[in-house]
């Protein structure tokens, strides 16, 4: 969905499914589901996950523009996974295919087994250094530039050409984590949107003016009433002692700044709509609003004007969660052309 409040444009983003123990069949049918779900709310597109454990995300994003008409499809690309050339190649293939535009969702690690099965012994703060090499080369072939050459630190290409070009209309929105120093420093190099797991919206500091749009990746459970909205998040949510140590775990396998800071952080009053349960019990990766349609709007608006455009919502559970999102995201925002 895409709204205006006062001048600032809001972008919605939700997320994809990922396989979790359902059959073949039921998977790719859940990942037609939420894509056309998406799309009739009004969602500009659509995260999709990768790691190791997950499905090849370019073959999500081909079965996403096979059963939507605008949708947007928001990989993530990860370095050590395919080489950058590779990346443009996909992008200007689809693009070609399709007539449709992707962005890209730039990651610069993972779980630290992740990475260490690959051989991937990079820092973390030199794998942001590698990621703004690796965009740059992306960027510069999808831009249609004749030869691409660039001798870095990490990659090394020569006179390097990109067939079929790129419709320029097709251009690729950029996205990276934003939650580290190195992390905005390669967002301000690339020029990505930063993207961060927030803090509580009364806690969030204006984003600075460096030229770089900013977003967040949050959970949002609403219904007309508070109590109505808390009772949905416990019963969708319930506590869950495997879940926490499965996090806990997971904490210590992990280098990523966002999730020690999430991890960090304790529930908060029960006055606030801000939740971390579902994050501490190891059911999803970002924290959670809940409220009601009242409530969440003024969080909402609270985020915009702290200068967050982006957000990138969780798995949907139901068409009708999307629907109750969307009345909250209205509560506050009128709608813009799309």
């Amino acid at each position: 969905m895409e709204t205006t409040l006062t001048d600032h444009i809001i972008e919605v983003f939700s997320t994809c499914p990922v396989p979790g123990g359902v059959g073949r069949r039921e998977f790719v049918q859940k990942v037609v589901d939420v894509a056309r779900w998406s799309e009739e709310a009004g969602c500009k597109g659509i995260l999709v996950y990768a790691d190791n454990s997950l499905i090849d995300p370019w073959m999500l994003c081909q079965i996403i523009l096979e059963n939507t008409q605008q949708l947007c499809p928001l990989p993530a690309i990860q370095p050590v996974y395919m080489h950058p050339y590779t990346v443009a190649k996909s992008v200007t293939t689809l693009g070609y295919l399709y007539g449709r535009r992707i962005c890209l969702n730039m990651i610069a690690g993972g779980f630290t087994n992740d990475l260490i099965a690959l051989n991937d012994t990079t820092p973390h703060d030199k794998r942001y250094a590698r990621l703004i090499e690796y965009t740059i080369i992306i960027k510069e072939l999808l831009a249609g530039k004749s030869a691409v050459s660039r001798d870095g630190e990490f990659y090394k290409v020569d006179k390097l050409h990109l067939t079929p070009p790129l419709d320029r209309n097709l251009f690729p929105g950029i996205f990276v984590s934003g939650s580290s120093d190195a992390g905005l420093a390669a967002a301000r190099a690339i020029g990505a949107t930063a993207v961060k797991y927030p803090k509580p919206a009364g806690e969030e500091i204006n984003v600075p003016n460096d030229g770089i749009d900013y977003g967040i990746r949050v959970g949002v459970i609403t219904r007309e009433t508070d109590q109505e909205a808390w009772r949905v998040a416990r019963e969708r949510f319930p506590e869950d002692r495997k879940g926490q140590l499965t996090q806990q775990l997971a904490m210590k396998t992990s280098d990523s700044v966002w999730h020690k800071q999430l991890s960090g952080l304790d529930e908060q009053a029960a006055s606030s709509p801000y939740w971390l349960v579902p994050f501490h019990n190891y059911k999803t990766f970002c924290p959670y609003l809940v409220g009601s349609y009242d409530r969440i709007a003024k969080e909402v608006v609270r985020y915009v004007e702290a200068g967050y455009k982006t957000f990138i919502l969780d798995i949907p559970p139901t068409q009708e969660e999307l629907t109750h999102i969307g009345l909250a995201f209205k509560q506050s925002l009128r709608p813009a052309v799309v």
